[in-house]
């Protein structure tokens, strides 16, 4: 098993973002995660299509972009031709699921659905063999630097199992509040695909911060 780390630039220095991707990169990352607020959904606000494409003319690694908003649908198109190989949306705000999973694949994406804290694994059990991956949140969306809610674990575990039975290799990603205190336990529960923000940008080296969880990921991977 091969978990794979995905820097969140919403804890990087936007007057410096190229610099931190950067950094990040040189220290292992396999994916650059962004997330995008709208002010709506989350209490927050981030960026645009621009801007993506500009991260894209920089990054070199994938870029996952989760979509925070209230109207996912009328900006998929825009945040793929931007850059996005990922695009994860909400089954909180969508109530035709399906077709902006199958819209999301027809741009040429993997597509994955978020889970809030809050939101029982019955709002995708219909499209578990649709999809790409699902992103379980251990925050609340909307700020970085929140602490981890640990009943995530148990929601991974059930994610995993539910992608399991649906059978089509789908993978489950983790997003809120994850660090070298708590890696090792996402990954024993089932996680492919962790994010990390303050963890990565919030202590200064963001190539050491990054190397150091992809080993901690390694070794609990490697323990099985």
């Amino acid at each position: 098993m091969t978990v794979r780390l995905a820097p969140s630039i919403l804890s990087a220095d936007f007057a410096h973002l190229a610099r931190d991707i950067a950094a990040a990169e040189a220290g292992g990352a396999d994916l650059i995660h962004v997330d995008v607020m709208d002010g709506h959904f989350v209490p927050n606000l981030t960026i645009g299509p621009p801007v993506v494409k500009a991260i894209k003319r920089v990054a070199t690694r994938p870029l996952d972009v989760h979509l925070m908003v209230s109207n996912p649908d009328q900006y998929l198109k825009a945040y793929v031709e931007a850059g996005a190989a990922m695009l994860t949306v909400h089954a909180e705000v969508l109530p035709h699921l399906h077709r902006t999973i199958a819209a999301i694949k027809e741009l040429g994406a993997q597509a994955g659905v978020a889970l809030n804290p809050s939101t029982s694994l019955t709002a995708i059990e219909e499209v578990a063999g649709d999809l790409d991956f699902v992103l379980v949140m251990s925050v609340n969306p909307g700020f970085g630097g929140q602490s981890f809610i640990p009943r995530a674990l148990d929601k991974v575990r059930a994610v995993r199992a539910l992608l399991d039975r649906a059978g089509r290799g789908a993978f489950v990603e983790i997003d809120g509040g994850v660090d070298l205190s708590n890696i090792a336990a996402v990954v024993a529960a089932g996680v492919d695909v962790v994010v990390a923000g303050n963890a990565v940008f919030g202590h200064g080296d963001a190539a050491a911060a990054t190397r150091a969880l992809k080993a901690a990921a390694a070794g609990a991977a490697a323990r099985g």
